[in-house]
């Protein structure tokens, strides 16, 4: 059974993996890549474009949520210079943990012990650092995500300039083009030559993971128990996994997936820096910050509410509403085409004029305590603006303060931006395949 063939680490620490953030039945499994060139061979080692080395540097991280109901994914990366606590070290970047952890390793230990050490100290770091539990484990080295790119068959990407940089090897046209192999391992690498670095590397890895989900849906991998157990074989090839991770049940779990349930994002930082020995870090949010993420995050979706029919607000005939409008929008003439529709559509205009300010983003309704039919009646010829009941109002007009978003009397305003949010970088689904970097 293939399942019962992947490479098994004993990854998940006894402690200081705790969950204090709500997760649900959810499950989190933490996704590394590993520089460790170890187990290739020398020609292996020239398609890779690169030298033997048994690496301990975990250059990609990514955490991935998954509902208990497998409808969707979420998929966060974390960058190798992000600065946090690792426990019992202090403060470094990221990636030092797991080679802090496999040097906790006894003297002469396997390389499986030393591997299963490393892991340990990276999941109690992003534990502490997310607030959540992670339950599972699974790693690959260059050599497994190469022959991994090569058994599904390449992956689609589509990048907006061609590619070339000497260090990872990659060498890519502009365009829409399907990669694997040496390719594939080069534009997942490439770091050089992008205009942001490692965000922009972290863009193409989650490009590449979206990619091949998508063509795993196309093609129905999930639905077919025999090309599930073609693809669970070659991850068992590929991947280092821990004790009670059951590739098959994960694959099951994920039937219902579809590309647009599925996000990528990078944790919330707020930039680069430099630490006290003059390295180029990353700094994250505060630790209450991201525990308020990745609990919104991983919070469980709330059954739908039963629908009801809200019963209209009372209106009256629009000849029975004074209105006064007043232009806040900054554009000339507002008010005086505005006061002319409703005039047409039988309002009783009174007064058209400047707002206090040319600022207003959104269009306003103001009216007296009592009034509230009135300017319902209004309402219905500029939808969406926000009502407000002011103490200075006149009792039995209502007064229209165009803002911005007024796209003209019987039109819908033009949706405002929502208030900005603690949310990740990058955002994008598997679903999104515009050009990157």
């Amino acid at each position: 059974m293939a399942d019962a063939s992947v490479n098994r680490t004993d990854a998940i620490p006894t402690s200081g993996n705790d969950q204090l953030v709500e997760t649900g039945e959810a499950m989190n499994l933490l996704l590394v890549g590993n520089d460790s060139r170890a187990s290739a061979s020398e020609e292996e080692l020239a398609q890779l474009n690169t030298e033997a080395n048994a690496g301990t540097n975990t250059d990609t991280m990514i955490l991935v949520h998954v509902p208990a109901d497998g409808s969707a994914a979420s998929f966060v990366s974390f960058p190798r210079d992000s600065y946090v606590e690792i426990p019992g070290y202090g403060w470094d970047k990221l990636n030092a943990a797991y080679a802090y952890g496999s040097q906790e390793a006894p003297e002469g230990a396997s390389d499986a012990a030393v591997q299963s050490a490393g892991a340990q100290l990276l999941i109690k770091t992003l534990s502490s650092l997310t607030g959540l539990r992670i339950d599972h484990y699974a790693e690959v080295d260059l050599l497994g995500f190469f022959k991994l790119s090569e058994v599904v068959g390449g992956v689609e990407v589509n990048l907006c300039e061609a590619a070339k940089d000497s260090f990872s090897g990659v060498d890519l046209p502009a365009g829409v083009q399907t990669i694997s192999g040496e390719q594939a391992l080069a534009f997942v690498r490439q770091r050089h030559g992008l205009l942001r670095g490692d965000f922009d590397r972290i863009v193409r890895q989650q490009t590449f993971i979206a990619g091949m989900i998508r063509k795993m849906l196309s093609d129905n991998v999930l639905l077919d128990l025999g090309k599930q157990r073609e693809l669970v074989q070659a991850a068992a090839e590929a991947l280092t996994v821990d004790q009670s991770l059951d590739l098959f049940s994960l694959a099951s779990q994920m039937q219902s997936v579809t590309p647009s349930s599925i996000e990528f994002q990078t944790v919330p930082y707020i930039g680069t820096d430099r630490d006290d020995q003059d390295r180029s870090i990353i700094r994250l949010e505060d630790e209450a910050t991201l525990h308020a993420f990745f609990a919104e995050l991983n919070a469980e979706p709330e059954a739908p509410a039963e629908e009801t029919t809200p019963e209209a607000p009372a209106t009256v005939a629009p000849a029975d509403v004074s209105v006064e409008v007043y232009n806040g929008s900054g554009t000339s003439g507002l008010a005086g085409s505005a006061g002319t529709a409703l005039t047409g559509a039988g309002f009783d205009v009174t007064l058209t004029a400047n707002a206090d300010s040319a600022d207003y983003t959104v269009t306003e309704i103001r009216y007296a305590a009592g009034d509230e039919t009135l300017a319902n009646t209004l309402l219905t010829q500029v939808p969406g603006a926000v009502l407000k009941s002011v103490d200075d109002a006149t009792s039995g007009t209502v007064q229209l303060v165009l803002g911005a978003d007024f796209n003209g009397v019987g039109q819908a305003l033009t949706v405002q931006p929502a208030a900005p949010t603690t949310e990740g970088a990058d955002q994008r689904t598997a679903a999104d395949t515009g050009c990157i970097n």
